[in-house]
């Protein structure tokens, strides 16, 4: 990405050229292939007043340019509002080539689907299973199973249908609620 400060009736000092910079680099994290961002930092006055005004022209591989100015009394705050709109709008760019859930109308009726097929593979079988979840156990053997395997904690029925957990502690021995 190549960047290129320009300041017209000011001088860019190094703090300055940083703090730019610096914004820029947070454009990255869209990666929408930005090729090139050009800043031009002018000081203007209206009416005796000075101000800052900052634009910033984000070009982008296969993609229109996107272009911002802000004016702000504050040079620094200039450049953080104009970031935050670009931020923004790359934002906006990105969810849009990132969103896979839309389908056009026109794509739905090109593909020529028979509504019954569909309706008949979309039906859910339900098959019924038992969960060892839902079997009694001793507590001595899920202490046996928490031994053997990898798991810190197991969830049982015990034999007089109450909801145990048997857990591993961090001094080695085992917890039972």
């Amino acid at each position: 990405m190549n960047i290129s400060l320009t300041g017209r009736h000011l001088e860019l000092t190094e703090p300055i050229k940083a703090h730019m910079t610096s914004s820029i680099e947070t454009l990255n994290k869209y990666n929408m292939g930005i090729t090139s961002v050009n800043v031009v930092a002018s000081a203007q006055s209206k009416k005796g007043k000075e101000h800052s005004m900052v634009e910033f022209v984000i070009s982008m591989a296969g993609k229109n340019s996107v272009i911002i100015k802000q004016n702000d009394d504050d040079l620094y705050a200039a450049i953080d509002m104009a970031i935050e709109r670009a931020q923004k709008a790359l934002r906006r760019m990105h969810d849009k080539e990132v969103d896979h859930q839309k389908v056009g109308l026109n794509e739905i009726k090109a593909e020529n689907v028979d509504v019954k097929e569909t309706a008949e593979a979309m039906e859910d079988e339900i098959v019924p299973v038992e969960l060892d979840l839902y079997k009694p156990r001793e507590v001595e053997d899920v202490l046996n199973d928490l031994k053997e395997g990898n798991k810190m904690f197991e969830i049982f029925l015990d034999n007089e249908d109450k909801t145990r957990v048997l857990y591993k502690r961090n001094d080695g021995k085992f917890g039972l609620y």
